[in-house]
């Protein structure tokens, strides 16, 4: 049972889950505005606004910032895997959507035109995200780090 008390006495990785869930429900709730339909993989699954992963590495950042210190090396560590995170969002994961949709489209067009394409399922296009979003993202982290550290 210590490790369960430790798990929950510590703030940066509490920081950190909290702006995952707060991101990944808000995600929701505009998903569903916009589409006026219910996707409970929303809940989960990435892509969307706001980002849930810079949610999750930025309170990871502030809180490890604000606990050790923005000279220290728990620091570094966190703002450079930040970094990392973001710009993969914004890149590849986002490049990645973009063209699973042309796939997808592709693959409707085939079976339209009576061909066999074998694919299962359609691809995943909501995968990356809008620089917007992982700004947004970013930010919800952000706040979420100062209101559980402080």
């Amino acid at each position: 049972m210590d490790f369960l008390s430790e798990l929950a006495q510590n703030k940066i990785l509490t920081s950190a889950a909290t702006g995952w869930i707060i991101a990944q429900v808000l995600k929701t709730i505009i998903h569903t505005w916009f589409t006026k339909n219910f996707v409970a993989e929303r809940l989960v699954g990435g892509g969307g606004m706001p980002s849930s992963h810079s949610a999750t590495v930025c309170a990871l950042s502030t809180a490890t910032a604000m606990q050790y210190g923005a000279a220290s090396f728990e620091f570094a560590m966190a703002a450079i895997f930040a970094l990392v995170v973001m710009y993969d969002a914004i890149g590849v994961r986002q490049e990645s959507g973009k063209q699973a949709k042309v796939i997808n489209d592709m693959v409707e067009l085939f079976a339209h035109m009576g061909k066999d394409v074998d694919i299962e399922k359609q691809l995943k296009e909501f995968i990356g995200h809008t620089p917007l979003q992982v700004l947004c993202g970013a930010i919800l982290g952000i706040i979420t780090a100062f209101v559980i550290m402080t």
